[in-house]
């Protein structure tokens, strides 16, 4: 197990799985340009070394996060940087690491060990799995609090997960939304304990390390595939998955292994 502490989030490596903690408590996690800055160089990492497998975004204290750092942005804007050039070329930036976290063709989990607002919302739309503790919560407030949408996959995200009718509830109302709300809603798959959430995060992690890289990758591409596209294309998809599946070294190791094991009990 390796680890690397930054001021803001620590890095924790161990057994496949990469465990980002957000650790601003004082700050209430707020997320700043040097957190973003870490993400983004350990998604980069992730998903070109074969040797990481998961990448677990989780943290610590009273919030997951509160949202993205205003206080920061507006103490580096200039009114040039107000521009609507300016501020799209910045959303697009936000936009492509969330963009690279949907096409890694790895499992990404967003752990919400507390109130979860804002961008921390729109990257956990970004995640394959999306776990909570019992004391999480979900908002997205950026119209009461800033008069704007969540405009960095807040709503399109949002709406492709849980449906305009939801979205409409979250993303415009806005409310908020506790754990079990969030699971029915369809943007929590599991709710754990508080008391043993990073535990069973990280057991939850591991049980995905320990699955074939090549299948995970391939079931990531062909449920995108599934939701973007038309039935027959989608089918067709899963076939030529499998086909590449089927001729692998790994499957015909699970082959033989079921079967030592049905002969061990004959």
């Amino acid at each position: 197990m390796s680890a690397q502490q930054h001021p803001q989030i620590r890095r924790v490596d161990s057994d496949g799985v990469i465990t980002l903690t957000f650790t601003r408590d004082e700050k209430m996690n707020a997320v700043s340009p040097e957190m973003l800055d870490v993400m983004r160089a350990t998604v980069t990492e992730f998903a070109e070394k074969d040797e990481h497998r998961v990448l677990v975004f989780t943290a610590e204290g009273r919030f997951f996060t509160a949202g993205i750092d205003i206080g920061r942005l507006e103490d580096g804007a200039s009114h040039q940087t107000h521009s609507g050039i300016n501020l799209r070329r910045e959303y697009r930036r936000l936009h492509l690491l969330f963009d690279e976290l949907e096409a890694i063709e790895k499992p990404v989990i967003h752990a919400a060990q507390g109130p979860c607002f804002g961008v921390g919302v729109e990257l956990s739309a970004s995640c394959d799995f999306r776990l909570a503790a019992a004391r999480a919560t979900y908002a997205l407030p950026e119209i009461i609090n800033l008069a704007v949408i969540a405009g960095s996959g807040g709503v399109s995200r949002v709406t492709r997960l849980v449906g305009p009718h939801w979205a409409r509830w979250i993303a415009m109302a806005p409310q908020a939304a506790d754990a079990q709300k969030a699971m029915i809603m369809g943007l929590v798959h599991e709710i754990y304990p508080d008391e043993t959430f990073a535990e069973d995060v990280q057991k939850f992690a591991r049980s995905l390390a320990s699955l074939s890289r090549e299948a995970l990758g391939l079931a990531k591409m062909a449920i995108d595939a599934a939701a973007s596209s038309d039935r027959v294309t989608a089918r067709n998809f899963d076939r030529v998955a499998n086909s590449l599946l089927i001729n692998s070294d790994e499957h015909h190791a699970k082959i033989k292994a079921f079967m030592d094991k049905a002969n061990r009990k004959k």
